[in-house]
């Protein structure tokens, strides 16, 4: 068979436009394909729910590839393994209460069962504002290439609706403050704006993360390290137990939503 270039082109084109358009209007889209984002989108799709995953970068995993400086490893308490027991992820015992997994092969295979489950994962899109609605609850998502956002383009985003969003950017919490920049200091923490993380204390950090992932706004879930960013917890550094147990809670938290039709 000879191969042709237009065939090729016309093939990315159609297959990409219409899954894009089949993510028009979702149950959950969750800003943010690091551990906890795609943890969130895999448990729900696995519940037949309509997820969608916008990650600004280029590669999906949030910090995770990198593992501890840049050692791509990463360290998992028993809760933790688990989950990656249930993912099929291989871990290696360190000692009592703390275990070793492969970063790449942990990222690697949250990306390909979660897409496996039925969620969308689309890449280079960046979140550049939220939609609300006449109650001001937010009801989906404002999107932009993220190589527009860069050159600092002036070109009009396109919109997404979606039944919950759930913020998963990680140390910025970038949903959350656009929130707090647009709409005002309303967020279900102390002073209703992002408090900001502390220093590490992975100990406190680990335990204050499933804690904080909840609806921290209308229609607004938080989970991740934008969990304890927003909350002010301090950071955990390279132990992602917490990453997967919060995203894990994210998935239950928006599912208990949609089904008790908090909706508008």
């Amino acid at each position: 068979m000879k191969i042709d270039e237009i065939t090729i082109s016309k093939a990315i084109i159609e297959s990409f436009t219409k899954e894009f358009l089949g993510a028009l209007d979702v149950d959950v889209a969750i800003a943010g394909a690091g551990p906890s984002g795609m943890a969130a989108a895999y448990y729900l799709a696995k519940q037949g729910v309509k997820t969608v995953i916008f990650e600004k970068n280029l590669r999906v995993g949030g910090g995770m590839p990198g593992g501890g400086m840049m050692f791509n490893r990463i360290v998992v308490q028993k809760e933790g393994k688990d989950i990656l027991d249930e993912f099929d992820v291989r871990t290696a015992v360190y000692q009592k209460g703390y275990y070793v997994a492969d970063s790449l092969e942990t990222i690697s295979t949250l990306c390909s069962k979660s897409i496996k489950a039925g969620a969308k994962i689309f890449n280079l899109i960046n979140v550049e504002d939220v939609m609300i609605d006449d109650a001001n609850r937010i009801n989906g998502l404002v999107l932009n290439w993220t190589a527009t956002s860069m050159a600092k383009l002036h070109v009009d985003p396109l919109s997404i609706r979606s039944k919950v969003v759930i913020d998963a950017t990680g140390h910025d919490s970038e949903i959350c403050r656009i929130v707090v920049r647009k709409i005002g200091a309303k967020l279900k923490t102390k002073t209703g704006e992002v408090i900001g993380e502390k220093s590490m204390c992975a100990d406190a950090g680990e335990k204050a993360l499933v804690k904080n992932t909840r609806e921290v706004y209308p229609g607004l879930l938080v989970t991740g390290m934008a969990a304890n960013a927003v909350f002010g917890s301090p950071r955990m550094g390279a132990i992602f137990g917490g990453m997967l147990l919060s995203g894990k809670k994210a998935a239950e938290v928006s599912l208990g939503i949609i089904k008790k039709g908090k909706l508008t």
